[in-house]
């Protein structure tokens, strides 16, 4: 349509990809596929990874060529839907790759969905067994059950983007923008079309982006559920009202100390407040301003922002709001047993009890995270990169948020100035991050090829 001269590398990159997987098919094709625990561990990292690999392609071919380290570090980012960029000038970039970065971050919001719903439960992976169901249940009874959940999944994520785009492009975006936006808005990947992000449109562009991608920070299964049930009563869950609860107080907040401080009228307060810390807890990464300049009060609530996440089984990233009632719970359950030694006390999530094992990994997650924070922070810093930066690039490439702070990677700007070893060392801790940490981790312990 737009004539790009784009299309002889795509095709290539299309031909090495096809002709690689023909062979794996042609090769060891088998009738049934039956996956232990330890298979699924290794299939679910080495396919991000190869996703990856594969999704660089086109940025490596192009008329407009990137550096293998910078291909690599854009289509980890797009594919894990963390959404940050080493790419500048993007008027200047062909709009195949434009649309091909878009892509990456909308096939890869749609493969969080199903891993969040299927495998991790299935794994015992962070908690996430508290979200298990038939879906999750890896067993042939179960199969055609699973087929129909990743159908409705599906026409759920078409649909929302469908009306995303349309939305966009009655406020007033171009077909393109509309299309590439909406991709980016649905997964909560953040990849813009334009350096200035979201900045470059009006209040109403920004509103619409908050609603979808508040939608697409709900977990998706709620959405199927009112589909079968005919019932709205459904969304009355213990997550998604924390999740809104959360959104609400940061944005008031962060609208007070605007109107305080910079003089910003109420409804442009709220308006800017409300789109970016929409887009920092669904780790989106849009931007309509540069927030590091409304003061040290704004630059602490972003960082603290980074860390929480959307609902489990949504495109987002992050810690999970799940986590964060799992751990407020446990703390309330001690202060019980402080106060009544011999009392036995039920912890109990959306009305059913949880069990400790799930309280357990939650916990284990949440340890590690921090862990792989500290570890990722203290290798930036060894490369020379200040520690503003490495920390916040480190909570941004383990949280798939996007933006960090400071002059360097802050809203304002991007990841190309990094060392070479830093962006390697990030594009790891993109995916350790999208696949919960100790999925990646396990491949690292004797233990998983002991047998």
């Amino acid at each position: 349509i737009y004539h790009d001269p784009e299309v002889n590398d795509f095709l290539f990159s299309a031909m090495l990809t096809a002709s690689l997987g023909a062979i794996l098919v042609w090769f060891f094709k088998v009738p049934e596929i039956s996956l232990s625990a330890r298979q699924l561990y290794l299939l679910t990292t080495s396919s991000w990874l190869f996703l990856s690999l594969y999704g660089a392609l086109p940025f490596l071919f192009s008329h407009h060529p990137m550096p293998f380290t910078d291909a690599i570090f854009e289509a980890v980012s797009g594919i894990t839907t963390t959404g940050s960029t080493v790419m500048s000038d993007l008027k200047s970039v062909p709009q195949a790759l434009l649309l091909w970065r878009s892509l990456l971050q909308w096939m890869g919001g749609l493969g969080v969905i199903g891993m969040a719903v299927t495998v991790l439960p299935f794994l015992r992976i962070g908690g996430m067994r508290l979200f298990q169901t038939e879906s999750s249940d890896w067993s042939e009874k179960t199969m055609p059950r699973f087929q129909q959940f990743a159908k409705a999944v599906l026409v759920i994520y078409l649909v929302i983007t469908c009306l995303c785009s349309l939305c966009y492009w009655l406020a007033g975006m171009t077909t393109f923008d509309a299309i590439n936006h909406a991709m980016t808005t649905v997964s909560t990947g953040g990849y813009a079309t334009d350096d200035r992000s979201m900045a470059r449109f009006g209040s109403t562009m920004l509103w619409i982006s908050v609603v979808f991608m508040l939608l697409s920070a709900m977990p998706f299964i709620l959405y199927v559920r009112i589909l079968v049930q005919r019932s709205v009563k459904v969304v009355l869950d213990q997550q998604v009202i924390t999740f809104l609860a959360i959104i609400t107080a940061a944005t008031l907040l962060l609208a007070g100390q605007l109107v305080n401080s910079n003089n910003l009228s109420t409804l442009d307060a709220i308006t800017h407040s409300a789109f970016n810390i929409v887009s920092v807890i669904t780790t989106t990464g849009y931007a309509s301003a540069d927030y590091t300049v409304w003061g040290q009060f704004s630059i602490a609530l972003f960082f603290l922002a980074t860390f929480v996440g959307g609902c489990s089984g949504s495109t987002t990233g992050g810690m999970k709001i799940f986590r964060f009632q799992l751990s407020y719970l446990y703390l309330r359950d001690q202060l019980r047993k402080l106060v009544h030694p011999r009392g036995i006390f039920a912890i109990r999530y959306n009305g059913k009890v949880v069990e400790n094992d799930i309280i357990a990994s939650a916990a284990a997650f949440s340890f590690m995270f921090f862990v792989s924070l500290g570890a990722v922070t203290l290798l930036l810093t060894a490369l020379g990169i200040d520690f503003l930066t490495s920390i916040t690039a480190a909570v941004t490439a383990l949280a798939n948020v996007g933006p960090g702070l400071g002059d360097i990677i802050g809203p304002s700007g991007n990841f190309e100035p990094l060392p070479e070893a830093a962006k390697w060392i990030l594009a790891f801790s993109m995916i350790l991050g999208r696949l919960e940490l100790f999925t990646v981790i396990i491949l690292f312990s004797p233990v998983f090829w002991r047998g």
